[in-house]
C-alpha cells in the first residue's frame, strides 16, 4: 500500500473517525450488541468504548495492520477479548452461522466488492441475527450525487479506496440480508458530499421450514 496508506492514513483516520458525532453514533449502533461479535473494520479500535456488558468477544477484521498498533491503549482498556482474525472483509476466516452479530461502521464503502462482504456476513451470522451498521453512500440530493461522482476517484486515492457514492441499501439487500431498520441523515460537520448517512440493523435469513 506504500508508505501513505501504511503509515500516513492509519493516523489520518484514527483523529478523523473520532470526533464527537461519530462517538454519538457509535454509542447508538453497538448499544444493543451481545455475545461472541465480528467487527469488519476493525480500524484503530474506536468502537471499544461503547461495547456493551453483554459483548463477550470480538473477533476482528481489517486490512490495515498498522491499526492494531494504533489501538493499543483501547486493547489494554477493553472489557472485550479482541481476537484478529483476518485482513479481508470478503473471504471471512470464520465459521457458517458462528456469529451473535456483526457490526460494521464506516467500512462498506472502502471494500472492493462490498456485495461480496455482505454475502460473508451473511454466511456468518447465526440465522436471524444481525448486522449492525452506519455507512455513509449516495445521497438522494440529485445536486450532491453529482458532487459525490466527481470527486469519487480523488477520495478513493486519499482515503484507502473510499468510495462516496455507493447505495449502501441495495449492496445490503444484493448480499442476501434483509434491511430491518435503516435511519438516513446528514452528519454534523461533513460535507454533504461525505456525510449521507445509513445507520440501522440488517437481519440474516432463518433456515427455510421443513
Amino acid at each position: 500500500m506504500g508508505f501513505y496508506g501504511e503509515r500516513v492514513f492509519p493516523r489520518l483516520m484514527n483523529a478523523v473517525m473520532n470526533t464527537n458525532e461519530r462517538r454519538r453514533i457509535r454509542a447508538r449502533v453497538c448499544a444493543p450488541l451481545e455475545g461472541d461479535i465480528v467487527e469488519i473494520g476493525f480500524g484503530t479500535g474506536h468502537n471499544l468504548p461503547f461495547l456493551p456488558g453483554a459483548v463477550t468477544s470480538v473477533r476482528a477484521v481489517d486490512p490495515l495492520e498498522r491499526g492494531r498498533e494504533l489501538a493499543a491503549a483501547r486493547l489494554v482498556a477493553s472489557h472485550v477479548p479482541v481476537t484478529f482474525v483476518g485482513l479481508d472483509g470478503q473471504r471471512l476466516p470464520i465459521e457458517d452461522n458462528s456469529a451473535d452479530a456483526v457490526l460494521c461502521t464506516w467500512t462498506l464503502c472502502s471494500i472492493p466488492d462490498a456485495e461480496a462482504a455482505v454475502r460473508e456476513v451473511r454466511r456468518v451470522l447465526k440465522p436471524g441475527a444481525r448486522l449492525h451498521l452506519v455507512e455513509h453512500g449516495r445521497s438522494p440530493q440529485p445536486r450532491v450525487r453529482k458532487w459525490q461522482d466527481r470527486l469519487n476517484g480523488l477520495q478513493g486515492r486519499l482515503a484507502g479506496g473510499c468510495f462516496l457514492n455507493r447505495d449502501m441499501p441495495a449492496i445490503i439487500n444484493a448480499g442476501g440480508l434483509t434491511i430491518e431498520h435503516l435511519d438516513t441523515y446528514y452528519t454534523k460537520g461533513d460535507p454533504k458530499t461525505h456525510g449521507w448517512t445509513f445507520e440501522g440493523t440488517a437481519t440474516a435469513p432463518m433456515p427455510a421450514p421443513t
